[in-house]
C-alpha cells in the first residue's frame, strides 16, 4: 500500500482495529473506558456457533446478498468462495459492522452478533493499509491498545508475533520501508494480535513468496487447532481444497454450493474417470470427451452415465486397461462448473452437502 488509508479503505482498518481513533492520541494515552478483552478464549472454553441467517442487503436496484444462511463452526476452517462481485465483501462487511443488513441477522452463540462479541474478531481485509509513516512495532502496538490490550501486553504480543512471522528485525523500521510480502505480514500480525475468537482472512496470501505462504497457512492451523471460527476468502482453489473443511460458495449474491468439503468433492466425483489404455475410447456410448493426463486417459462421461456403465462397455469389448479410477474433481473445476451451471440456470437451488466428522490434518 503506498498511501494512508482513506474513503473505504479507512472504514474497513477502523473495523480490522475496531475505532477510528487518532493513531498518536491512542498510542500516546491509555485507552479510556476500555477494558480488558475477555480471557475466555485464552482459557481453552468453547468458542460458540456463528450463524449467518436468511441475510439479504441490497444497493439501490442491485441485490448483493440474498437470503443467505449457513453457519461457521469452531476448530474448522471454513471457505467463502465465489466470483468476483458475487456477494462475499458484501456478507464480511455485514459481519465486521461496516454495514448493516436489510434483513436477516448474525447470531453469535444463539444471540445477535453485538459490540463486545465483534470485539472478538480479528478481520485482514483485501484492501489494506499501514501508516506509511510510522514504525511497524508502533502500529502494532496501535492496534492492540485499540482491542484493548495495555500498552505494555500490546508490546510483548507485537514483539512475540514478529517473531513467529519471521520479521524480528523490523520492529523499528517505518511501514513504508517494507517490500509487500512483509507488509502482509505485519498486516497478518496486526490481526492476530489479540488473539481473536473469529479470525476472517479476505486473500490473506496475497504478496507472499511459497515459504510465507507456508508459514500462513501454519498459522491458520493452528488457529483452528486452538479451537477459533476460522473464515477465509480467497480465490486460490488449491488454497480452498489444502486448508477448508467445509465451504460456501456464494454466486449473484445467492448461496449455490455449501457443505462439507470431502462431501461435494465426493458428490461431483462420478463425471470424471481415469484410465491406463491404449486404445481409443472417445467413440464409446458413455464417453463425452477424453484428454490426456500424463500416462493416463480422463475419460469425462456424458450427463446421466456412470463410471460403472464404462467399465461395462470396457470389460464388453475386452479392451485391454492397467488402470480404472474414478476421478476426484478439484475444487477449481467444481467452482468453474457451479458457476456455469448457475448462469444457464440462475433458480438453481443450492447444493447442499451432508457434514462429515473430522476436519483436514
Amino acid at each position: 500500500m503506498s498511501q494512508e488509508p482513506g474513503g473505504r479503505r479507512k472504514a474497513e482498518l477502523r473495523a480490522w482495529t475496531a475505532t477510528g481513533e487518532s493513531f498518536h492520541r491512542l498510542y500516546n494515552s491509555a485507552p479510556a473506558g476500555r477494558r480488558p478483552l475477555s480471557t475466555r478464549f485464552l482459557e481453552g472454553l468453547p468458542v460458540p456457533l456463528l450463524q449467518f441467517s436468511r441475510l439479504r442487503k441490497a444497493y439501490a436496484t442491485t441485490v448483493a446478498v440474498d437470503d443467505v444462511t449457513f453457519e461457521v463452526r469452531p476448530g474448522e476452517v471454513f471457505g467463502l468462495l465465489g466470483p468476483n462481485g458475487a456477494g462475499k465483501t458484501s456478507l464480511l462487511r455485514m459481519l465486521i459492522d461496516i454495514m448493516a443488513p436489510d434483513s436477516g441477522e448474525i447470531l453469535f452463540d444463539g444471540r445477535p452478533l453485538g459490540p463486545a462479541e465483534r470485539e472478538r474478531i480479528g478481520y485482514l481485509p483485501e484492501e489494506r493499509g499501514l501508516y506509511r509513516k510510522e514504525k511497524v512495532v508502533d502500529i502494532l502496538i496501535y492496534f492492540g491498545m485499540l482491542k484493548g490490550l495495555s500498552r505494555r501486553a500490546a508490546r510483548e504480543r507485537a514483539l512475540r508475533w514478529l517473531d513467529r512471522v519471521g520479521l524480528q528485525g523490523v520492529a523499528n523500521r517505518r511501514a513504508e520501508s517494507l517490500s509487500k510480502g512483509m507488509q502482509q505480514k505485519v498486516q497478518i500480525a496486526g490481526t492476530l494480535l489479540h488473539d481473536p475468537q473469529i479470525l476472517v482472512m479476505d486473500e490473506p496470501f496475497s504478496g507472499l513468496d511459497p515459504l510465507n505462504t507456508v508459514l500462513v497457512k501454519e498459522i491458520l492451523r493452528e488457529r483452528r487447532e486452538a479451537g477459533a471460527l476460522v473464515i477465509l476468502s480467497t480465490h486460490q482453489m488449491p488454497m480452498v481444497e489444502e486448508l477448508c473443511d467445509r465451504v460456501a460458495m456464494i454466486d449473484r449474491g445467492r448461496l449455490v454450493l455449501y457443505g462439507d468439503l470431502e462431501e461435494i468433492r465426493r458428490a461431483h466425483g462420478g463425471s470424471a474417470v481415469l484410465v491406463g489404455t491404449d486404445a481409443d475410447l472417445a467413440g464409446l456410448p458413455p464417453v463425452a470427451a477424453v484428454e490426456r493426463q500424463g500416462g493416463l486417459r480422463k475419460v469425462w462421461l456424458r450427463e446421466g452415465a456412470r463410471p460403472r456403465d464404462l467399465m461395462a462397455i470396457i470389460e464388453e469389448r475386452r479392451i485391454p486397461i492397467d488402470h480404472f479410477e474414478v476421478a476426484r474433481m478439484s475444487v477449481e473445476e467444481i467452482f468453474v462448473t457451479t458457476v456455469r451451471a448457475r448462469a444457464a440456470d440462475p433458480a438453481a437451488p443450492p447444493v447442499v452437502a451432508p457434514a462429515a466428522a473430522g476436519g483436514k490434518a
